[in-house]
């Protein structure tokens, strides 16, 4: 029997990713860029992304887990950004269309673009990996591929963000390899920080109670994948053609192997 929270939450997750949903397709559709849609949407997909989470584990642990994932995130920016360092993910200057600034120094959305790829990929990577659940080194795996998943992410975040939406720029390095602007660096920076926060967080991600396996989540995969297409989109509009054809197989890539797990 579930508890009436529970039921709450339930009810109150897929509300929110038909609102996703819609202000995704909006997105699409528009002719004009529109920075307040954008925000829109980021706000929707971060706090599903936490309720999606909240219904399987205790809702401060989760929202500590958020809080830890945003400040780690966002300060590991706000360095590259308030100091012009390579170090982690290289020099970027943050637009104006970013909107407000978090201590002067990195983006307000930043923080809620890790949240969302932290949380949802990790919950892709669960998808994935259920015929595996009872392997050994399983945990490995999980960390592993929830890692790789937030950097893929981060590969069709770029064009959307630099060529589409004009949210950021990164600063001429000596590395002549970039993607949009971004150096291998910034990829690099993004595992290793991914990796940092998803240990730390993990003690929060555990059931303690252990049972039944539970039924597969399609939350997470919808989340992450409509994510990617609103980068498709924005890339189509902005005429990065390169960049769709990347999203697309990602997302493809994604679907697929994600769909052969929830069938164990």
């Amino acid at each position: 029997m579930k508890l009436p929270v529970t039921k709450f939450l339930n009810h109150f997750h897929w509300t929110l990713i038909v609102a996703f949903g819609g202000a995704a397709v909006l997105e699409m559709i528009l002719p004009l860029p529109s920075p307040k849609l954008d925000a829109v949407i980021i706000l929707l997909t971060a706090t599903t992304s936490i309720i999606t989470l909240a219904r399987q584990l205790p809702l401060t642990g989760v929202l500590f887990a958020a809080l830890v994932t945003a400040f780690i995130g966002g300060a590991a920016h706000g360095l590259s950004a308030q100091w012009g360092i390579a170090m982690p993910f290289g020099p970027v200057v943050f637009n104006p269309a970013a909107g407000p600034q978090v201590f002067g120094c990195v983006a307000w959305l930043v923080p809620l673009l890790w949240v969302i790829a932290i949380f949802n990929s990790r919950g892709v990577a669960r998808l994935v990996l259920r015929p595996w659940r009872k392997v050994k080194n399983y945990g490995y795996r999980l960390l592993g591929l929830s890692t790789a998943l937030a950097v893929a992410f981060d590969v069709a975040l770029e064009p959307f963000a630099t060529g589409a939406k004009h949210l950021w720029r990164w600063q001429p390095t000596k590395i002549p390899l970039t993607w949009h602007g971004a150096t291998p660096m910034n990829y690099f920076g993004w595992a290793a920080v991914a990796l940092l926060i998803f240990v730390v967080i993990l003690p929060y991600l555990i059931r303690k109670q252990p049972g039944n396996p539970s039924p597969p989540d399609f939350a997470p995969l919808i989340l992450w994948l409509g994510t990617v297409v609103v980068f498709a989109a924005g890339a189509v509009a902005a005429g990065l053609w390169l960049a769709v054809v990347v999203d697309v197989a990602l997302a493809g890539t994604v679907a697929v192997l994600s769909w052969r797990g929830a069938k164990w």
